[in-house]
Formats: structure tokens, sequence, C-alpha cells
């Protein structure tokens, strides 16, 4: 897994750092009556930085329907944004949690809507095993990915460290997970992750589909295909030689830095490396 987010509060900043993540899920709600004052500054953020969004509504005792009303109303969610329920209350029984998520479901159709629960309230409060789109699940006493339990889970948040919740995504890539959110198809090809993706010792399947694409396109300067899905020299050496041949091929008059790691978002685009 190569997903990396973070969700967030009013209590964080609203130009919080976005090295190194692929989503951010942000409070919008709290019962019927509370917005998260810096909601859409932070969801600015995350859309500036070419993040998955989500929104996410925070549960109390009452009406459900009120209360998905009232997050759908004032969450501003866009197409390919994710919109989650937050059960954390113990005033709020299993039933309830079930009738938010699929009202939800049946006003916006058009988007993932998921559940967010701890361990505890998974295993022992839930009765249905009903999570709508998908299972968020908190627990961070487990390692990052390796949550504790059985069900099939979306996104682990796994850390609090630092006053930050740290989560990892079940995704094999951020274009798949962005393909889910937008609820089409996956890319035929990879999307560019971005230059500061590309640092060594990352491992992804990406990575791995890279090597191959440069191999087939005459740039193999690599000396071992152990290991083929960690960034190493032998990518750095390749995918300078792949810029190289396009720079000569296109005329592009690429010269110093241009040609040097990392990756840029044209020269990946022309590779074509199938999405995973």
């Amino acid at each position: 897994m190569t997903v990396n987010g973070i969700d967030i509060a009013s209590y964080q900043s609203t130009d919080y750092s976005t090295s190194g993540l692929d989503f951010v899920l942000v409070k919008a709600t709290e019962g019927s009556s509370y917005v998260n004052p810096k909601h859409a500054a932070q969801v600015a953020t995350g859309r500036a930085h070419g993040l998955v969004v989500g929104h996410y509504h925070f549960a109390r005792p009452g009406s459900m329907t009120a209360q998905a009303d009232y997050f759908l109303a004032h969450c501003g969610a866009q197409a390919g944004d994710v919109l989650a329920f937050d059960w954390e209350d113990t005033g709020v029984p299993g039933a309830d949690k079930d009738a938010w998520l699929r009202h939800v479901q049946a006003k916006a159709p058009e988007h993932r809507v998921i559940l967010y629960c701890n361990r505890d309230f998974w295993l022992h409060r839930d009765s249905t095993s009903f999570c709508a789109d998908g299972l968020w699940i908190a627990d961070p006493s487990a390692p990052e990915g390796h949550p504790r339990v059985e069900h099939p889970w979306l996104f682990h948040q796994y850390s609090s460290a630092g006053g930050l919740d740290r989560n990892v995504g079940n995704f094999a890539s951020p274009g798949a997970l962005r393909a889910w959110a937008g609820k089409g198809p996956a890319p035929r090809y990879e999307p560019f992750p971005g230059a500061g993706w590309f640092t060594l010792g990352r491992r992804s399947p990406i990575v791995a589909a890279m090597h191959d694409r440069l191999v087939a396109a005459g740039c193999d300067h690599y000396t071992s295909t152990a290991d083929k899905d960690v960034i190493g020299s032998g990518d750095v050496a390749s995918y300078e030689a792949w810029q190289r041949k396009y720079n000569a091929a296109h005329h592009k008059g690429w010269t110093g830095s241009a040609l040097k790691w990392p990756p840029g978002k044209e020269t990946w685009d022309a590779l074509h490396v199938p999405n995973v």
C-alpha cells in the first residue's frame, strides 16, 4: 500500500503540510448545529495540492435524517469527494449509524460513503457489519496497514502522534484511490503522482510497473530485478536515460536539471506506466 493521508478538524491548521499525502479527510459538521469553521479552508488546501478530499460528520444522539441533511447542506462536496460518518459517541446506536449511511447514500449517490469507527465500536457495538462503501477503522495500537479486524477495510487510522491523525489507504496506488472515489473505471495508465513521490527506498507496485516500462522502452540501466518495486539507483539511471531519449525524439531542447531525476509529468505520461 502506498496511499497515505491524514484526517483533520478545527484544532489543526488550514495550511497543513501535504508532503507525502494522497488524501485528506476533513471534519465538516457535528450533530445538527455545528460546522467546522476551518472546513472550507482546510478542504481548499487539499484540493490545491491535488489530494483526494473527504468530508466527515461527527454524529451525536438525535435524528439521523436531520444530521445527514445538515451535513450534506454544509460539506460542499464536489465530484470525487468521499463522505464519512464518524461514529464515536456511545449514545448513538448502531441502527442510527446504518440509518445515516443509507440516507446519505440515497441523497448523494454520486459519492462514496464510508463509516469511521474504532475497533471497540466495530467489534462490540456494531451488529450489522454495514459500512456502506467501506470501513475506515481506527486502531492506533496496530502496525500501519494491519488493523485488527477481519472485515475488509479501506482506511486505517494508525497513529495520532504529534496531534495529527495519520492514515493509510488500502489501495494499490493514488490513481486507484482516485478512480474508486470518483466511482469510475481505473485509468489505463498510472497518473503522475508528483515529483515529490519519487523518493529513494519507496516501495510500490507502481515502481515495478515503471521498471518494466523503462526496460521495454530500451532504457535499461538496471543491474538486477531484485526488489524492483523499490526505488533505487537503477530507477534513477534508467529514468534519466528515458528523459534523454524523449528529449531527443521530441526535439525538446532540455538541458541540465530538466534531464535529471525526479521524473516530470510530461515524460511520465509518455512512458505509459500501466495502472496497477
